[in-house]
């Protein structure tokens, strides 16, 4: 895959403002609702680490601000460093959306770098119900201890509650976040996504919180170009055929955001850098 993008591809895309990169789908958790079923048995996907620096570098030459690392677990990838880092030496902004479940030391250093951010899901703040969703035992525990290392180090953090039970503790969840020191807290309904969707059930658009397309887009382990991590199903070409720039400014992008309906008014948060899921742009929520 080249790399090089012509100045001129900017203005086809000057309305993307973040790109998901979901590196992996391997993850610690085996999230009940998981739009991406990651788990510890999924894989890294097909896109080698050179097709995701060049991606990242198509990006930045296409100015686009936000590089968000997300997976799975995005720490499970074992070049997830690297790619954080050579967005950062491009000049852009950073988020590296993780569970949160295992942070080494030395990682504590990229986190506090100025152009980083974490994001995060948290779920109740009852350790059973939190630790049910998440399908492992003692990920409240781990979760909640390195939320409070991020803040006690003073590394920017929001995170996200995904209303997936019936009678989930989701606002007690947001109280134990604003008495961590988390002011970041944004709250959506699981949706028919992934592990989340009802047997039988098609994708559909329609599940989508409308902000899919609309300033933001992602790229998925296989390569697919897609709204935004939800939007999976619905693919506008793939980066190991065509590129970055090429892909935005295309035909099958713009009919991807025709169809995608507008968001209804008052039904996401402010724009606060989130998304329908775990994107560090505008939306209605967390990660799944």
């Amino acid at each position: 895959m080249t790399t090089f993008v012509e100045r001129n591809a900017h203005e086809a895309v000057a309305n993307i403002q973040s790109l998901e990169l979901e590196i992996t789908g391997k993850c610690q958790l085996s999230c009940t609702h998981c739009l991406s079923e990651s788990s510890p048995q999924a894989t890294h996907g097909t896109i080698s680490v050179d097709d995701w620096r060049a991606v990242i570098t198509d990006a930045a030459a296409l100015d686009i601000r936000t590089i968000q690392i997300i997976g799975g677990e995005p720490t499970a990838h074992p070049n997830w460093q690297a790619l954080a880092e050579h967005a950062l030496t491009l000049g852009r902004h950073v988020e590296v959306y993780s569970n949160l479940y295992k942070v080494q030391e030395q990682w504590w250093e990229l986190f506090t770098h100025p152009s980083v951010t974490l994001g995060t899901s948290y779920y109740s703040d009852v350790p059973r119900e939190h630790d049910a969703i998440t399908g492992r035992r003692g990920s409240y525990a781990r979760t909640r201890s390195n939320i409070l290392e991020a803040v006690k180090r003073g590394v920017p953090i929001r995170a996200g509650i995904v209303e997936v039970l019936p009678g989930q503790h989701v606002a007690g969840a947001r109280e134990e976040l604003l008495s961590m020191g988390v002011t970041r807290i944004s709250m959506d309904r699981a949706r028919a996504v992934g592990r989340a969707l009802p047997p039988g059930q098609s994708p559909t658009l329609d599940e989508m919180c409308g902000r899919c397309t609309r300033g933001r887009a992602a790229v998925l382990p296989n390569g697919n170009l897609v709204g935004c991590v939800l939007a999976r199903d619905f693919p506008a070409g793939n980066v190991r055929e065509s590129r970055l720039a090429e892909l935005l400014g295309g035909k099958t992008w713009a009919e991807l955001a025709a169809r995608i309906p507008l968001p209804a008014r008052s039904a996401c948060p402010p724009d606060d850098s989130s998304d329908c899921n775990p994107a560090n742009t505008t939306a209605c929520g967390p990660k799944y």
